[in-house]
């Protein structure tokens, strides 16, 4: 039976070819949106493979002063801690301290190292650590040290270039990254400073304390979105091929039946036809996988590119599908032969399929009374969210897909009910005789819609949630760099400052081109309530009268005062120029000679400026957030938020084509399988517009009346999830989404009439004939 249905799968003729090569272009389509979702999850993980070096300080490093206070030898030999971990891993101890900076809105991680001996651990992608004066540079850095002026770039680093990064200390080819050498003394003293005997290699996902890289959520995240928006469509498309000319299949199976076939051997040749489409369409599927290599590779999905050979499939990924897609495939063409296996006699005499139950509803309210319940109770893990959040999304996806054919049997019912017009009164009948046939042409695109209205619902609200008004263009000419932070020796966040600025700094700070004004923030004396924007804050900061009255953007002192007191709004989203803040007891003077916490510069927006100012300011203060304009604070704050809404776009540009190939697919074959009926009716008078009006309505009566609980569905998932998990109520979505939504079912109303022409060629007179 193997090789019979080897036989009829490629030597039954033309129409065998035709099924063969349709079926075997949709799995491959599938099958290469999979292969390159599964070489996009590799390079997530391999990219934070290569970011786990840069969290050495938080999976074995100490804060300094807690260091601090176990050392005797003022910064030139080990900690008690960090000796004794040495001493047991047979290596000498380093200082470690990792920095953020920017240049051109761009960020560089800094890596500044002292080892303490010569027995020190090494960083990936150099020969050697880099001593006092000497440093490396990623490509992409070393480029813009050469291309920009010392003094608005290489003057950060200090010492001299002795080489250039490896890839295996960059996260991604793009990546702007330093490695410092510098002396223990001048690194024991700095915030942020960490002594470590080990540089990490525990990718970030599997790393509790890890600040650098995507961790095991937003891995999750990534799996959640694919596997939501992805595999369904695909699936469906899958199915839909398989069961291309499923009727006349069902009549030759129905006649081997009736001729003494046993129902293992149909099932056999029907197995042997679906697994060599499956598995000529698994081949080809690394065609389109090759093709959207590429452009993964720079997607940025993870907010950086990925490098070429991140982007791979391992050779397990690769045999999973291989043998899964034909299997599905196999059981596929199984279920596709029930009616065959129950009776051959009722596929003959064309016995009318049972209609669908009311159950079908069922997964669907169950998936969204999960997402409620939410609202009442919530996971409080991370992993237990992503979990639930997931579980209730693949139910509801189900859901519609099993609830489907039962809406599309009643909103045909009630068109019925109300319509003379013999075209839609034919259409509407054949949809509640069959209204599985109906539903399964349209319900790629049903579940696009979905997807797409959920994921475009939760991505507008988050933006209009966090998209705080703020002071404008001068947030791109307003330079603020943060001193604060630190740990007592319980291991807790406390308020730090700089040193005073000395005249010479501001000298040169106020003598660059450009520069407008330059305030400074200082300790206050005690902790004080004052009203803003956005409510009650607590300040700790004091600032000089005549250095603030310039930035309007933070707002004004009160007449006749000499200094305010102002909370940490220097990053703040609100424009603070209308509030005036309460009068401190102190003189310029006085404020000049304590501690600093903030350095705040507005400028003129140049580049030059803005690059000169970040230079000298960095150099004077090195901290652990460097200086950068509030564009830049912005811009990074937001870089989650663009990720995700890249994951939103890439899945409306993958699901939409799925959908329009599964459509076009199952309105072609239903056409195809209904030939000798609709050439009868032409025979009896029926003119060829009422036909292509009839194939026309069965499409768009399922299409239309799906479409609108898809959405529907989708919104209330949205809204649920957004109040469930971040507390926001679904905003209206923008007229892009509308015109999405419109432009899709135009476009899949176009994919139905481009089906027209085939109905005058296959509904000749010889098509009549009894077969």
């Amino acid at each position: 039976m193997i090789g019979l249905g080897l036989r009829l799968a490629v030597s039954g003729g033309r129409e065998a070819l035709v099924r063969l090569a349709i079926t075997a272009g949709a799995v491959a389509i599938g099958v290469g949106l999979l292969f390159t979702t599964l070489a996009a999850i590799n390079g997530v993980h391999a990219q934070n493979a290569r970011n786990a070096w840069l969290n050495t300080p938080f999976v074995n490093g100490l804060p300094a002063d807690r260091e601090a206070a176990g050392s005797s030898d003022g910064g030139q030999g080990t900690s008690a801690s960090g000796g004794r971990a040495a001493a047991a891993a047979g290596v000498d101890p380093m200082w470690w301290m990792t920095r953020r900076d920017t240049v051109q809105g761009k960020e560089i991680g800094r890596i500044d190292v002292a080892p303490i001996g010569p027995r020190a651990a090494l960083a990936p992608g150099v020969p050697r650590m880099p001593g006092p004066g000497e440093y490396y540079l990623s490509p992409a850095l070393a480029r813009l040290v050469d291309e920009m002026p010392p003094a608005q770039l290489g003057d950060r680093f200090p010492g001299h270039r002795i080489g250039i990064l490896g890839d295996a200390a960059l996260p991604a080819p793009d990546s702007l990254l330093a490695l410092v050498g510098r002396t223990p003394q001048e690194l024991s003293g700095q915030l942020g400073a960490t002594t470590v005997d080990q540089v990490a290699a525990i990718a970030p996902e599997k790393c509790a304390k890890c600040v650098v890289g995507i961790k095991a959520n937003g891995v999750d995240l990534i799996l959640t979105v694919v596997t939501g928006a992805l595999v369904f469509p695909v699936l469906i498309l899958i199915g839909t091929a398989t069961r291309l000319n499923a009727a006349r299949r069902e009549q030759r199976f129905a006649a081997m039946r009736l001729v003494g076939a046993t129902p293992r051997q149909v099932s056999t040749v029907s197995a042997v036809e679906a697994t060599v489409a499956a598995a000529l369409g698994v081949l080809l599927g690394f065609l389109p996988y090759l093709a959207l290599r590429g452009p993964v590779t720079n997607a940025k999905l993870t907010g950086a590119p990925f490098f070429a050979s991140d982007i791979a499939l391992t050779p397990v990924q690769i045999a999973a599908v291989a043998v899964g897609v034909p299997l599905a495939a196999a059981v596929a063409a199984r279920i596709a032969l029930r009616r065959v296996q129950i009776s051959p006699l009722g596929v003959s005499r064309r016995v009318t399929p049972k209609p669908p139950r009311t159950w079908r509803v069922v997964p669907l309210v169950a998936g969204l009374v999960e997402l409620s319940a939410f609202l009442v109770w919530h996971p409080e893990s991370v992993p237990g969210q992503v979990k639930a959040y997931l579980s209730s999304f693949l139910l509801i996806a189900l859901g519609l897909v099993l609830s489907g054919p039962w809406l599309t049997m009643k909103g045909a019912g009630l068109i019925a009910r109300r319509t003379q017009r013999p075209a839609t009164l034919i259409a509407v009948r054949r949809l509640v005789d069959n209204p599985t046939a109906g539903f399964r042409a349209v319900s790629g695109l049903v579940l696009a819609l979905l997807v797409m209205t959920a994921t475009i619902g939760v991505i507008t609200t988050i933006s209009e949630e966090r998209n705080h008004p703020h002071g404008g263009p001068q947030f791109n000419n307003m330079l603020v760099n943060d001193l604060t932070g630190g740990y007592d020796q319980g291991g807790e966040r406390f308020v730090s400052q700089g040193p005073p600025a000395s005249p010479e700094l501001l000298q040169r700070l106020r003598a660059v081109p450009g520069v407008r004004t330059v305030l400074l923030a200082h300790p206050s004396d005690r902790q004080l309530k004052v009203q803003t924007s956005d409510g009650p804050a607590t300040t700790r900061e004091v600032v000089a009268c005549r250095d603030l009255e310039p930035l309007k953007l933070y707002g004004h002192c009160a007449p006749g005062a000499q200094s305010a007191y102002v909370p940490v709004t220097w990053y703040g989203r609100r424009d603070e120029s209308a509030t005036e803040w309460p009068a401190a007891p102190f003189t310029p003077d006085q404020l000049a000679a304590t501690g600093v916490l903030n350095v705040v510069v507005d400028t003129d927006g140049s580049p030059s400026a803005v690059e000169q100012i970040r230079t000298m300011v960095d150099t004077a203060y090195p901290a652990e957030r460097q200086m950068m304009t509030l564009g830049e604070a912005w811009n990074l704050a937001g870089a989650e938020l663009r990720g995700f809404q890249q994951l939103a776009d890439a899945v409306i540009l993958a699901t939409f084509p799925i959908a329009g190939c599964s459509l076009a697919v199952s309105v072609a074959g239903g056409l195809s399988e209904r030939k000798r009926p609709f050439s009868l009716l032409r025979l009896t008078g029926v003119p060829l517009g009422t036909l292509r009006r009839v194939v026309a309505m069965e499409s768009m009566v399922p299409l239309l009346v799906m479409a609108a609980v898809a959405i529907g569905v989708g919104l209330l998932a949205a809204d649920l999830f957004l109040r469930s998990q971040l507390q926001y109520t679904l905003h209206a979505l923008g007229a892009g989404y509308y015109l999405v939504v419109i432009g899709g079912l135009c476009a899949a109303l176009a994919i139905i009439g481009a089906t027209m022409p085939l109905l005058r060629r296959i509904t000749g007179p010889e098509t009549a004939r009894n077969e």
